[in-house]
C-alpha cells in the first residue's frame, strides 16, 4: 500500500488527530498509517483542492501535488486551495501553501510538470496511492495505465456540470477492474466538452473531491468497504447517489486475458 509499519505519534499529534483516534475503526494505529502514507494528487483544481486539504488535515505524511498550470481568476469559483492573491502563481505552490497552513507537519512534494509517458511511472513510483483529479481523458488514461504497471491503487473522481463519478481501481489485484474496463478508449477529441465549455457547479466538485479524499483515507487505514469494483454516480440537481457494480473486462486491452497494451508508448520504467 506504500506506507511503513505504524510509527509513534507525538503529544501534539495525539491532540491534533484526537477525533480520528477515538474512532474505533481508526485509532492510533490507523492514524499512524496515515502519517506514514505517501499519496500523489494529480491536479490541484476543483477535485484536487479538497483532496489535498483534507489529506493534509488528516495527517497524511507525504502528499505529492502534480500540476503544471497557474491559478486563474475563473478557478476560484471551485478550486478552494487557492486565494485571489494566488492568481498567476503555480497551482502546486499555492496548494502546498494552503496545505501547510492547515498542517505544517505534513511533507509536501510538488511536481510542477505535465505527466507524460516519459515521466509518469517515475513520479508515481514514489507514492503508494494516486488520487486522480485531472481534467482531460489523455491524462486519465495515462494515470490508469501507469498505476496498473506500477501496481499502485488509484482513486479516481470526475465532475462536470452537475454530475460526478468516483471509483477505486486496483487492477493489480485479482478480480478488480481497471479504468479501461469501464472506458476502453478515450472519446474522440472534441466530443466531450471540458468544464470551461460546459461549466461546473463549484460545490459539486467539492463533493466529489471530498469523497475522493475519504476513499484514499479508507484505503490507507484499511477500514470500511473499498470502492474497487464499484462506480459511484452523483446527480447534484436531484441530490441522488447510485452505485453500479463494475467487473473486470476479460477483453480489456490493458488488464484482460490477451492485453494489447503491454507498455505505454514511450513510457520509461523507473
Amino acid at each position: 500500500m506504500g506506507y511503513s509499519p505504524p510509527m509513534s505519534l507525538s503529544d501534539e499529534e495525539l491532540d491534533r488527530y484526537a477525533r480520528h483516534i477515538v474512532l474505533r475503526e481508526v485509532g492510533g494505529t490507523g492514524q499512524a498509517k496515515l502519517k506514514a502514507a505517501k499519496v500523489l494528487v494529480v491536479g490541484a483544481g476543483g477535485l484536487g483542492s479538497p483532496v489535498i486539504l483534507y489529506l493534509a488535515a488528516a495527517g497524511v505524511g507525504t502528499i505529492g501535488i502534480a500540476d503544471f498550470d497557474a491559478v486563474s481568476l475563473s478557478n476560484l469559483q471551485r478550486q478552494i486551495a487557492h486565494r485571489t492573491k494566488d492568481v498567476g502563481r503555480a497551482k502546486t505552490d499555492s496548494a502546498a501553501d494552503a496545505a501547510h497552513a492547515i498542517n505544517p507537519h505534513v511533507n509536501i512534494r510538488t511536481h510542477n510538470e505535465k505527466l507524460t509517458a516519459q515521466n509518469a511511472l517515475q513520479i508515481i513510483d514514489e507514492y503508494g496511492i494516486v488520487a486522480d483529479g485531472s481534467d482531460n481523458f489523455t491524462t486519465r488514461f495515462l494515470i490508469n495505465d501507469a498505476c496498473y504497471f506500477a501496481k499502485k491503487t488509484l482513486v479516481s473522481a470526475a465532475v462536470t456540470e452537475f454530475d460526478g463519478q468516483l471509483a477505486t481501481f486496483k487492477a493489480h489485484v485479482a478480480g478488480c477492474p481497471c479504468y479501461r474496463c469501464i472506458f476502453p478508449e478515450p472519446p474522440p477529441a472534441g466530443t466531450v466538452p471540458n468544464c470551461s465549455e460546459a461549466g461546473v457547479l463549484g460545490a459539486a466538485a467539492g463533493v466529489m473531491g471530498t469523497l475522493q479524499a475519504l476513499e484514499v483515507m479508507k484505503e490507507i487505514a484499511g477500514i470500511g468497504e473499498s470502492m474497487a469494483g464499484r462506480l459511484l454516480i452523483y446527480d447534484a440537481l436531484a441530490t441522488r447517489f447510485r452505485t453500479v457494480a463494475v467487473r473486470p473486462d476479460p477483453e480489456c486491452h490493458l488488464c484482460g486475458k490477451t492485453p494489447s497494451i503491454h507498455a505505454l508508448a514511450g513510457m520509461h520504467q523507473p
